[in-house]
Formats: structure tokens, sequence, C-alpha cells
């Protein structure tokens, strides 16, 4: 009874959605900023309250949001209408970022297409970083993010902090356009959008040296790299996952060593044989694997690749797997 119960549940909001996108949609011509300025106009002391509320359903509705944040400039002045649209932009990515995870995964996974992939690689990757970096970069559509940053495991505290504190600045931009004025500035909006401009480069360059410690940390190889460099010889294959996830259900890659991440920092020198060259690790997925690649970075390994995918990539791939980690541990690294 439960279970249908939620079912129901889900398919009446799924419901609502598809029917407050298509109201959206069929009403997207009449969504100005002069329309919006004389209905808040009329709403008295909850123009704030109301405009936050439809900031948010904006957001979750595919509106354009820099419509509402120039709105908010012009009513409300610079400051006040900035923070107003970034609490009504936090709600409504808040908002979509939870409709994905729990009610539209499927249907964002469809239409964010390949995208989505990457997204989700460099979120699981980076965590908040990465959440930062598409806030301030625009790469992807913002309302298009807020759904599919709801697809990654990235917590949603994380998500949202990180999501407010790098919107602030795009927010006071446009509440400052709107304002000023649209009319007034028509020769400036250029400016704008070259400043704009200039933030994202400037975060581009900030998340730059990240991308080139990762790279250098830990060569992404795949799972037919990893193959090659077996039968090849001359490398360790290091598990990072915990012993019992080492020999669970989904195994081990033949020959791999298991050293949980946990407590990878106190046996650190007994993978002094292979400091400079020859350290192949892997997890579940790639994010333990990238951490232990970043760790070992900073006490001077070199050559460190990290195996795309993980165990999951290297079992769709139908490669064997062993689950005698009893027997593998025994052995010890130094006798590896």
């Amino acid at each position: 009874m439960g279970t249908l119960h939620a079912k129901l549940t889900r398919a009446a909001l799924l419901a609502a959605l598809a029917a407050g996108l298509a109201l959206a949609f069929a009403n997207r011509e009449a969504f100005s900023q002069e329309v919006l300025q004389a209905w808040l106009a009329s709403a008295g002391w909850w123009a704030p309250v109301l405009f936050i509320a439809l900031y948010a359903a904006g957001t979750v509705l595919f509106l354009p949001g820099s419509v509402l944040t120039l709105a908010a400039g012009a009513l409300f002045g610079i400051l006040p209408g900035a923070l107003y649209s970034l609490a009504g932009a936090t709600l409504g990515a808040v908002l979509a970022f939870l409709v994905a995870r729990h009610l539209a995964g499927e249907w964002v996974a469809q239409k964010t297409g390949g995208r989505l992939k990457q997204l989700i690689e460099g979120v699981e990757a980076e965590g908040w970083h990465f959440v930062a970096f598409v806030r301030l970069v625009p790469l992807f559509p913002f309302n298009v993010v807020n759904y599919a940053l709801g697809l990654t495991r990235i917590p949603l505290a994380a998500y949202a902090l990180a999501s407010a504190v790098c919107m602030l600045p795009g927010a006071l931009a446009y509440a400052w356009l709107g304002h000023a004025g649209r009319a007034a500035l028509a020769g400036d909006a250029n400016a704008i959008r070259n400043g704009m401009l200039a933030l994202a480069v400037t975060a581009a360059l900030m998340f730059l040296p990240r991308l080139l410690r990762q790279l250098k940390a830990g060569l992404m190889i795949t799972p037919e790299m990893l193959r090659a460099l077996q039968a090849g010889g001359g490398i360790a294959v290091i598990d990072v996952r915990d012993a019992k996830d080492f020999d669970g259900e989904t195994g081990h890659v033949p020959g791999a060593i298991n050293l949980p991440l946990g407590e990878l920092p106190a046996r650190i020198d007994e993978l002094a044989t292979w400091r400079k060259d020859g350290i192949v690790l892997i997890c579940r997925t790639q994010v333990r694997s990238g951490q232990a690649a970043r760790l070992l970075a900073k006490h001077g390994f070199s050559g460190l690749r990290v195996v795309r995918g993980g165990i999951l990539a290297w079992r769709e791939l139908g490669y064997p797997t062993e689950t005698n980690a009893v027997a593998e541990s025994a052995l010890g690294l130094n006798n590896a």
C-alpha cells in the first residue's frame, strides 16, 4: 500500500510539473520585465515575498532568470533586488535539484544528453568546487544545471551554499543594470556582458590550476588501457576500497592489491617502489581513487593513473574479477 501511495504521489507531482512547464511555455511571450514590475508594484509589502516565490517557480519551470533580476533591480534597488533575486534563484535551484533527484531523474537524463555524464564526473571528482565553477563560468544553461546536479551524489547543503555564494556576483550585476534602466544604459549593455565574461575568465583561471593538478595527480585511463598495462607488467594495481567492498559482490581486478583509502596516509612508505611510476588506482567508480591519486601526488609520487569508471566500468566490459581478498591482502605490499 505504501509503495502504491508513493507511486501515485510521484505521478501526481510529475503531472503538476508537466502542467506547469506547459503553462510557462505557453505564456512565455507575456513574461517581460515591464509586466513583472507593474504586477509587483501593486503587491505592496508582499512584493518581496511574491517575487522570491515567483523566481523560485520560474527557475523550476525554465523561465529566464535575467528578466526577473532586471525587474528586481528596477523595483527594489540594487542591493535588495540582488538579494531577493539570489534568494529566489537559490530556492528554485534547490527545488529543481530535489525534483531531479527524487522525481524526474530519467526525464532529466534524456534532456541533458551527453553533457550530463561530463557534469556528473566533474561533480563527483571535485564536489562543491565544481558547483562553484559551473555557477561562475556559464558553460551550461542555468536551469539545466539545476536539474543535472540533482542526478549527482553531491550533498544538498554543499550544493545550495556553493550556488548561493557564486551566483551573487551575477545577481548584483543584473540588478544594477535593471536599476539604472535598460534604456538609459542601452549603450553600455556590452560593458555588462564584457564584465561578466571577465568574471568567467577569472573563475576559469582560478579553477585551471586545480584541474592541472588533478591531471598531474591522476591521469585517467580506460579499463582497456589497464588491461594493456597489466599485459605489459611492471605496474601495481591498488584498489582503495574498503576490504568488504574489495571482496564484495563486484569483486576486484585480478592481481589488484587492497589498500583502503583511509589507511593510505599511514602506509605510503610501502609504495616507495612505485614512487616514480607504475601505480594504477581503482575503486568502485573513480571518486576514491581520484582522492588517493591527489594524496599520493602531494607526497611526491608521479606517473599515477586512475581507472575511469572504476570496477563498475571494468565489469561492464565483461573483464574477469576475483573475490579472494583475504589471500591477496595477506601478500602485503612489500611482497607484491
